[in-house]
């Protein structure tokens, strides 16, 4: 689950409302290597790193906010995160562009990037440093199915969320159920349009994956519609 809005802070909202263009934005990993040294004093990133006065940023993409067990965090994150609160790009980016207006108490005295370049850069760079999806696209952060040739009248087709679970079985060999994105991309709570968008991509080979190629080949479109019916809400 992404940040739901249960933290009430307007500071918050308004936050993350001037930032949901970050993921269709991700900058320039090697500049933001470079701004990252603004964060080095208290972050590490990479082999070997460690807790030291913030929290170690390797993973960072879909952790929940206050989620490492061994840093001792604010109560203000803590609260975020026990609301629903992750660290995606969006997210990422309304926080560092400044932290203490986006959780009010959170120990973190960084005054903030205002610039929206450094901020992408910043969190392209992270991005190597997430888990393996850093390799797949529809990995986190860059998962968007908006660029497509997908026939309309495909995506019309209205899945069975019934008929879904019983074909996900397959699916979640490898995606975990709960969302987690930690070794491979999660693919639940996408909209299903993204996700019919992401299957018919893998059957016309445009996405490169060959594993993915060959099930979504066998699948009809009612099928992955289905899927994505399913998978878009499947508690």
């Amino acid at each position: 689950m992404r940040w739901s809005g249960i933290v009430a802070c307007a500071a918050v909202v308004a936050a993350f409302a001037t930032s949901t263009c970050a993921t269709e934005d991700l900058g320039d990993a090697e500049a933001g290597k470079t701004v990252f040294a603004k964060c080095k004093g208290c972050h590490q990133v990479g082999e070997g790193a460690e807790n030291k006065i913030g929290p170690h940023l390797n993973g960072v993409f879909g952790r929940k906010a206050a989620g490492l067990d061994d840093f001792n965090y604010s109560k203000s994150l803590m609260r975020a995160g026990n609301s629903g609160l992750e660290w995606h790009a969006d997210t990422l980016s309304a926080y560092i562009e400044n932290p203490r207006a986006f959780a009010s108490g959170t120990r973190m005295s960084f005054r903030g990037l205002k610039d929206p370049e450094d901020r992408a850069n910043v969190i392209a760079y992270l991005r190597g440093f997430s888990d393996n999806p850093r390799d797949i696209p529809e990995a986190d952060p860059t998962a968007k199915g908006t660029d497509h040739s997908v026939d309309p009248a495909i995506l019309a087709i209205q899945g069975d969320p019934e008929y879904g679970a019983y074909l996900s079985s397959e699916c979640t060999t490898c995606h975990q159920i709960e969302g987690s994105d930690e070794g491979i991309p999660s693919i639940v709570y996408w909209p299903d349009e993204d996700f019919v968008v992401a299957m018919h991509a893998y059957k016309d080979k445009k996405r490169p994956h060959p594993v993915m190629q060959m099930i979504a080949g066998r699948l009809s479109n009612d099928e992955i519609a289905a899927l994505a019916a399913y998978f878009n809400n499947p508690e």
